[in-house]
């Protein structure tokens, strides 16, 4: 990894925001079941840091969708389904960055498809420069500007840097 980046958002100020998120999940599901299904691979990291600060029953699930190919978003591919039960259950879909929102509609519409009793979105980061038809998540970490990010789960265009703790943009 070089060093030809700038980080924009540190790891405590991302730990302090997931910890809020968290809590305002809590507070919406009080005594309710929830199902997490996380859009692999780059909402892992977030996935499981939200899933620590949860102090609900919840059920998590992946599903593989891809619509990158280097810096360039391109045609979304959903590479595998749930092995959970959706039909009357709460689900939040949880990705890492809402940029066109074509993957999480796309995702959305297919988990309506199993008729949910609710369906909420929550990311990480909003880059809302990237969209043109309004589509806003549920619960939002940071909106951010249109920069190529990377770090804390989302790669760079040679598919490293997940690893880091933070938020970084090329330079």
């Amino acid at each position: 990894m070089n060093s030809d980046y700038s980080i924009l958002i540190d790891e405590n100020t991302i730990h302090t925001k997931v910890k809020e998120i968290a809590g305002q999940i809590n507070r919406d599901y009080k005594d309710r079941e929830l199902i997490l299904i996380a859009i692999a691979n780059g909402a892992v990291v977030f996935a499981s840091d939200l899933l620590r600060h949860l102090d609900l029953t919840v059920w998590f699930d992946t599903v593989k969708a891809s619509s990158y190919r280097g810096t360039v978003s391109g045609e979304l591919a959903l590479k595998n389904t749930f092995n959970l039960e959706l039909a009357g259950r709460h689900v939040i879909l949880l990705d890492d960055i809402l940029d066109t929102s074509r993957t999480l509609i796309k995702i959305r519409e297919h988990i309506l498809s199993f008729s949910p009793a609710s369906l909420r979105t929550c990311v990480l980061l909003d880059k809302p420069t990237g969209r043109s038809n309004g589509f806003q998540a549920d619960y939002c970490g940071f909106i951010i500007p249109d920069r190529f990010v990377f770090g804390y789960g989302l790669d760079d265009d040679r598919g490293l840097g997940r690893h880091l703790p933070f938020i970084a943009a090329k330079d």
